[in-house]
C-alpha cells in the first residue's frame, strides 16, 4: 500500500528525509520544489491514513452484518446519516462499499462512515418500501433525493392502482407481512401471525386505513403505493 511505502521510505531517510525523492519515487511526481514535495507527502499521507481508518471501519461493519436480505443506513461518526440502501444480501453489499478498488471512487461524505444499522426484511418489496420510506425520512446527504414515486410516471395497468393487500414472507417463520396500498398512494405495513391470533386486532387497523376519516387517511406520509402497483405489474 501507498502508505505502508511512504512510512517505510521515512524511516529509512531518518531525521533529514528528502521529500523530492519520495514525491518522485513513491507517488510518481517529478521535478516538484523541496516545498510543495513536502506537501505532496503530508498530503498523501493524511489521505491514506483517512483510507486505512475507512479500510477498517468497513471490516468491524461487514463482519456483524448478516448474509440476509435488509436495508442498511450508514452513518458519520456523529450519527448523522450519510446514505441508505437496499441489498439481497447485507453483508456482500456493505462489504462492496467498502472494496479498495472503490475507495478512490468513494464520494467524500462515504469516506466519513463510522457505523451502519440495518433491518432484515423477508422480501424484496418490502425492502423496496422500508428504503424509500427511510430516505424520505432522513433524508441522508448521500442517496439522491427523491420526490415520492408518480403514478403517472409508471407504466402501471390502470387496473392495478387500486385498494389492495399483499401477502408476504416475513423474517419470523410464524408470521406473515401484510403490505396494504391505497389507490391515493397511502401505504402500510404490518406483521401478523400465521395462526391468526392477533388477526382481529390487525383487522381493525387494516378498516381503519382503509375505511377511516378524511383526516387519517391524508395524515402527512410519503405516497409509496406506486412502488406496490409497480411491484405488482411486473
Amino acid at each position: 500500500m501507498l502508505r505502508d511505502a511512504l512510512i517505510a521510505r521515512l524511516h529509512e531517510m531518518g531525521d533529514s528525509p528528502d521529500y523530492q525523492r519520495l514525491a518522485a519515487d513513491v507517488l510518481g511526481i517529478r521535478g516538484a520544489p523541496p516545498d510543495l514535495a513536502r506537501k505532496l507527502v503530508s498530503q498523501a499521507l493524511v489521505v491514506e491514513d483517512r483510507r486505512e481508518v475507512w479500510r477498517r471501519v468497513g471490516e468491524r461493519i461487514c463482519r456483524d452484518a448478516p448474509a440476509a436480505p435488509g436495508v442498511y443506513v450508514l452513518k458519520d461518526a456523529d450519527g448523522r446519516p450519510l446514505y441508505v440502501g437496499k441489498a439481497v444480501n447485507l453483508r456482500r453489499r456493505l462489504r462492496a462499499h467498502f472494496a479498495e478498488r472503490r475507495w478512490r471512487a468513494t464520494k467524500s461524505a462515504m469516506t466519513r462512515a463510522a457505523g451502519a444499522e440495518w433491518r432484515e426484511v423477508g422480501s424484496e418489496l418490502e425492502a423496496l418500501l422500508r428504503e424509500a420510506a427511510l430516505i424520505d425520512e432522513l433524508q441522508p446527504e448521500v442517496n439522491v433525493q427523491i420526490a415520492a414515486p408518480d403514478l403517472r410516471a409508471r407504466a402501471i395497468p390502470p387496473s392495478l392502482i387500486r385498494d389492495v393487500i399483499v401477502v408476504l414472507p416475513s423474517i419470523e417463520d410464524d408470521s406473515v407481512e401484510l403490505i396494504a396500498a391505497r389507490a391515493d398512494g397511502g401505504w402500510m405495513i404490518q406483521r401478523t401471525r400465521k395462526s391468526g391470533a392477533d388477526l382481529a386486532v390487525h383487522t381493525q387497523r387494516l378498516m381503519k386505513f382503509f375505511f377511516g376519516t378524511r383526516a387519517f387517511r391524508s395524515a402527512r406520509v410519503v405516497r409509496l403505493a406506486p412502488l406496490v402497483f409497480s411491484w405488482l405489474a411486473r
